[in-house]
């Protein structure tokens, strides 16, 4: 299992290539450019929000909550808040929806909110005080809730974009936090909160079982509400995002193993927020390969992680929470078909992509996999209609990919005959 230090390093490494920007690379206190290129689109509208500039916030959290991993095990935690009251802002947390909005309005969605920071140990979620139990109770609503900060100074737009969760806008932090209405919170939320028993896994299986929105149960985990009493602690957000889909996604593999392999070939994809998610699914034990490009302009030979059908046993440190992003939505595909297969994803990210996070990946593949397949029954058939899909040549994604080496290096028994 990786260590904290690992995390960090980790987390560190996906900012670096996540935010091109040779600036900043992603800490905007860094930079000395006059417009950053990233908020350009919406920095006037930013700079004439003064409601953003109060050491009083009040607004309806969408709900929202953000545990951050440097000083780790002491972390800020504390809830996201825009100062709007009569709006519905459940969209402004609800990354399952944002696939239908432009950049722009996703990157408003985000800096509207207002991030309180308390720096706590993540034991402390065990015997939480009045600030964490307040950001804790709040982020088991599923509803937006009336929420009042007391912040010690005016909040400042600092690092807004993230390895692998949405970024956020200026934040302070807190004297005093206060929730205005009653929490709306989900009986099966509650429950499993309740049940200092339950080990983590299984606590995010269940609810994601019983239709629990997985930003949910993402914020829930990340605020140290989920596992034995004795073992309950914050974790920080972008870990929290990866460790779900990994959990998830092994609750599936044993069960998609169990299932007759595809028939032949499938080729799926979807593009958006200037990405585009490809991927090709073939007649194999399950087996999975992510691969990632940016800047194609300099055709880049992509990066890549992969497991054969033994799984993995280490963290995808390459593409890092992409890969686990992908897999989920892979595996839940082949799990609704009761079926097998292999699989290779694509993923391309264009010159006009703002930072966001590792969810635009999870939510494309989703959409790639459930608008239907184009469906051939050989491998290089499979490769044309794959390379049609993407701008990167596709030698260029071969001459990275270990499983595409596999498939064509494999002889069948037919061979022979």
């Amino acid at each position: 299992m990786a260590s904290p230090e690992d995390g960090l390093r980790t987390t560190l490494a996906e900012i670096e290539r996540e935010v091109a920007c040779r600036v900043c690379r992603g800490d905007i206190k860094r930079c000395r450019l006059a417009v950053c290129p990233y908020l350009e689109r919406v920095r006037d509208w930013f700079a004439d929000r003064s409601d953003l500039r109060s050491t009083n916030v009040f607004g309806a959290s969408p709900p929202g909550a953000f545990v951050g991993s440097w000083g780790y095990p002491k972390v800020l935690a504390g809830p996201l808040v825009p100062p709007l009251r009569d709006e519905d802002t459940s969209i402004l947390d609800a990354t399952e929806s944002w696939l239908s909005y432009d950049l722009p309005q996703l990157l408003r969605f985000r800096l509207t909110l207002v991030r309180g920071k308390a720096a706590r140990r993540v034991v402390a979620a065990r015997d939480p005080d009045p600030i964490l139990s307040t950001i804790q109770e709040g982020a088991m609503a599923s509803k937006p809730i009336d929420t009042e900060m007391w912040l010690e100074r005016t909040p400042v737009l600092s690092s807004p974009f993230n390895a692998r969760a949405p970024p956020s806008g200026p934040s302070a932090d807190i004297r005093r936090v206060d929730l205005a209405s009653n929490p709306s919170v989900p009986r099966r939320v509650d429950d499993v909160v309740s049940d200092t028993d339950l080990p983590a896994g299984e606590a995010v299986a269940d609810l994601y079982a019983h239709g629990i929105p997985q930003s949910h149960i993402t914020r829930i985990f990340s605020v140290g509400l989920l596992g034995s009493g004795d073992r309950r602690r914050l974790v920080p957000t972008e870990w929290s995002i990866t460790a779900v889909d990994d959990i998830l996604a092994r609750r599936l593999v044993e069960e998609v193993r169990g299932h007759p392999w595809i028939d032949g070939y499938e080729v799926a994809s979807a593009t958006g927020v200037a990405n585009t998610v490809a991927i090709l699914l073939f007649p194999q034990a399950f087996m999975f390969e992510a691969l990632e490009a940016w800047n194609l302009r300099t055709n880049p030979i992509p990066i890549q992680d992969h497991e054969f059908a033994g799984g993995r046993t280490s963290y995808p440190d390459v593409v890092g929470g992409a890969y686990p992003a992908t897999r989920l939505p892979v595996l839940e595909h082949l799990a609704s078909r009761r079926r097998q297969a292999g699989a290779i994803v694509c993923m391309e990210v264009y010159d006009d992509w703002v930072p966001l996070g590792v969810w635009r990946y999870r939510e494309l593949a989703r959409v790639a996999l459930s608008k239907g397949s184009t469906r051939v029954t050989t491998l290089e058939e499979a490769e044309a209609e794959l390379g049609r899909r993407l701008r990167l040549p596709l030698e260029n994604w071969w001459r990275a990919s270990t499983l595409r080496a596999y498939l064509r290096g494999q002889r069948r028994i037919t061979d022979y005959g």
